[in-house]
C-alpha cells in the first residue's frame, strides 16, 4: 500500500530554509503544522490570532488552511524574525503582521477570534484570561511543547506543568492533551469563565 504525501505549503519550505540561515531553530515542525490547518479548515470565515509569528512557519500552516474568508492577525516583537514571515507571507491579503510585545497587543485587544495559537510567553504563561477572554465560544486555543521535556530549560517545564493544570481546572474549557510532536494541548471553549 502507498503512503499518501500531504502537502506542505510552499511558503513553510522557504521560511524553514531561511531560518536555518538566520540560526532560528523555534519553528513550528510539519506535525504541528498539520493540526493548525486542519484546526483553521473547520473554521470557514474565522478570525485568527497567533502569539508569536517567529519567522512565520506556524502562520503559513493556518493560512494554508484558511479560507479566502477567514482573517489571519499575527504578533512577535522581534522584527528581524518577522521579516522573514512578512516576505513570503506578507502578500496574502488575509494576513495583518503586527510588530509589538504580545503583552501590550493583548492588553490593548478589543476583538474576539475563533482560534488563538499562543506560541510565546504572553497568552500562554502570561495574561492567559485576558487571552481567553478573547477566544469565541467553540473557539480553539492551542499551544506547544507543553509536557515537560528533557530539552526544554527547567524553568519552562515548571511553568509548563502549572499551566496544564491550571487549563484543566476551567470549567468553560474543554482539553485534550495531545501526544503530539512537542506536545500540544487543543483547548475549546465551551462558556463563559465566572
Amino acid at each position: 500500500m502507498e503512503s499518501s504525501v500531504i502537502q506542505v505549503p510552499e511558503a513553510y519550505v522557504k521560511i524553514l530554509q531561511e531560518s536555518q540561515l538566520l540560526g532560528f531553530e523555534q519553528s513550528c515542525d510539519r506535525k504541528t503544522g498539520f493540526l493548525l490547518k486542519g484546526l483553521a479548515a473547520s473554521k470557514p470565515g474565522g478570525s485568527f490570532l497567533e502569539l508569536g509569528t517567529g519567522t512565520g512557519a506556524s502562520a503559513a500552516w493556518i493560512i494554508d488552511g484558511m479560507d479566502e474568508f477567514s482573517t489571519l492577525t499575527t504578533v512577535d516583537i522581534d522584527s528581524r524574525v518577522q521579516s522573514i514571515a512578512r516576505r513570503h507571507l506578507g502578500n496574502d491579503r488575509r494576513v495583518s503582521f503586527c510588530c509589538e510585545d504580545g503583552a501590550a497587543f493583548i492588553q490593548k485587544l478589543s476583538e474576539r477570534f475563533d482560534f488563538i495559537f499562543a506560541d510565546t510567553w504572553p497568552g500562554k504563561f502570561e495574561l492567559l484570561d485576558k487571552t481567553l477572554d478573547h477566544l469565541n465560544v467553540g473557539g480553539f486555543y492551542v499551544i506547544h511543547n507543553v509536557f515537560p521535556q528533557s530539552k526544554l530549560p527547567e524553568k519552562y517545564r515548571i511553568k509548563a506543568t502549572k499551566l496544564l493544570k491550571t487549563l484543566q481546572d476551567r470549567p468553560d474549557l474543554d482539553i485534550t492533551e495531545l501526544d503530539w510532536s512537542t506536545g500540544l494541548i487543543l483547548a475549546v471553549k465551551t462558556g463563559v469563565n465566572l
